[in-house]
């Protein structure tokens, strides 16, 4: 991405834009000038949900642009409507000039925002022209922050993994840390064995890239904060090979790592009080000689032993090396974050990131943010009952139970295994890709849940 996701500076001349809801359309079409009033009802403007009629001005120029709110049920349903409404103006400059405030106000001034955002790193694209000028009664310079953050994630998602191994990886890590001066270690390679990362170097051993472990620590405030992120920046399935069908989007199996990572940006960006750490197990699985095998067990960072029933239920191997490491030094809240199951998918859709999590006021404080920054978050149980299902008899753990029932809850279940000090813990399986165009979320890679996680931060509910 080249482009600047910023708002503009005030302009004199800019267009008015005028949010009109249906139930207040008669009021504002009365107070209209004739002409203008019998435009606007020729054209059908009705308030819908980012409907837009631009006002004739004497000359030819709008003399403002009148933007339906739409009813409380159509935006629950399409956010972000009316900010990209706003970005897909014609070339100008535009100022609100209904007041602001609140969530519907940060909701359209973002998604004005990442309207702006083109994935242009192998094609020239077509940028909007729109020049929102920064809104009243929101906090414009966080928004951009958000944004900035949010671009961050689409960008690693949507690079190929020909560009964006676990090298690669680790370059977009460094360059974080550099940008906010925080300390940066890796492990790659042999050495994974002799520090004992024995999970991560079996899944990436097959790889022509060597897999890493990237340790980022930032901050040095009382309340600390761990990510973990999945990052398995091409997944084959190992040799339990995936079909072409479903290989075809693995580039976006690092969206664990993408998320945590524009997570970390805003946290940095934003200066929170915070001790941070960031960790990303950067693999590829691949088929080779030496790729591991369905029935191989192995021993992970912990001492605990994994019989590998799946090779292509590989991220929670990685997962497990990184989280006993974030457990040695347990932080007030922990968060891994993962492109890990499709079982997620099948419970909640693509638009949906689920979570589970042991602490019930980080559950509350969770979906109370999400709701207020339009980042939908879905609670899942931590079902103690399902633990026998992860439990092989000969191996302490199964990688892959068989049935494929409660695929993300027992995926959830294995992974908690690995952190039983901290005192906070959550898992997010997202899915971290947008299948179709959709406002202020074009095709290809997304953020999920990191939004939420900032707003419960910012607030203070969490850790």
């Amino acid at each position: 991405m080249t482009q600047t996701l910023r708002f503009a500076a005030p302009d004199a001349d800019a267009i008015a834009l005028h949010l009109v809801a249906p139930d207040g359309l008669d009021a504002v079409l009365a107070a209209l000038p004739e002409g203008q009033r019998i435009w606007a009802q020729h054209h059908g403007f009705a308030a819908g949900l980012a409907q837009v009629c631009a006002l004739p001005g004497a000359v030819g120029r709008p003399d403002g642009i009148l933007i339906g709110r739409g009813k409380a049920a159509d935006r629950a349903r399409q956010r972000f409507a009316i900010g990209a409404a706003i970005a897909a103006l014609p070339e100008a400059s535009y100022a609100l000039a209904t007041p602001l405030d609140g969530a519907e106000g940060e909701e359209i001034a973002l998604g004005y925002l990442l309207s702006l955002y083109r994935f242009d790193r192998y094609r020239a694209q077509t940028l909007p022209k729109a020049r929102l000028v920064a809104p009243a009664g929101v906090d414009t310079a966080r928004l951009e922050r958000i944004a900035a953050a949010e671009a961050l994630t689409r960008d690693l998602i949507n690079t190929p993994a020909e560009d964006m191994g676990p090298d690669a990886l680790e370059a977009a890590a460094r360059a974080l840390a550099g940008q906010f001066g925080a300390a940066i270690d890796v492990i790659e390679g042999e050495d994974l064995l002799a520090r004992n990362f024995p999970l991560i170097h079996t899944v990436g051993r097959a790889a022509a890239r060597a897999p890493r472990l990237i340790d980022l620590r930032w901050g040095s405030g009382a309340r600390s904060l761990t990510l973990v992120g999945k990052g398995v920046c091409f997944d084959t399935g190992g040799l339990n090979l995936k079909p072409g069908a479903s290989m075809g989007l693995m580039k976006k199996d690092m969206g664990g790592a993408a998320t945590v990572l524009g997570l970390a940006q805003m946290i940095m960006a934003e200066g929170l009080d915070l001790s941070l750490r960031v960790l990303i197990p950067a693999v590829e699985n691949a088929v080779a000689g030496n790729a591991f095998r369905p029935g191989d067990i192995f021993t992970a960072r912990n001492g605990k032993t994994v019989e590998i029933n799946n090779t292509d239920a590989e991220g929670r191997l990685v997962l497990a090396d990184a989280l006993v490491l974030a457990n040695e030094t347990p932080a007030d809240l922990t968060i891994s974050m993962a492109t890990l199951t499709g079982a997620a998918r099948v419970a909640v859709g693509p638009d949906l990131a689920p979570f589970f999590t042991n602490d019930e006021g980080f559950a509350a404080a969770l979906s109370q943010a999400a709701a207020q920054v339009a980042d939908p978050v879905w609670r899942l149980p931590f079902h103690a009952p399902y633990e026998t299902m992860i439990e092989p008899g000969i191996a302490d753990l199964d990688n892959a139970p068989s049935g494929g029932m409660a695929g993300s809850i027992t995926a959830a279940l294995f992974l908690r295994r690995f952190v039983p000090d901290v005192p906070k813990y959550a898992h997010f399986d997202i899915y971290g890709w947008s299948a179709s165009n959709a406002p202020a979320r074009p095709k290809g890679g997304v953020g999920m849940g990191a939004r939420a996680i900032f707003r419960a931060l910012v607030d203070g509910l969490a850790p």
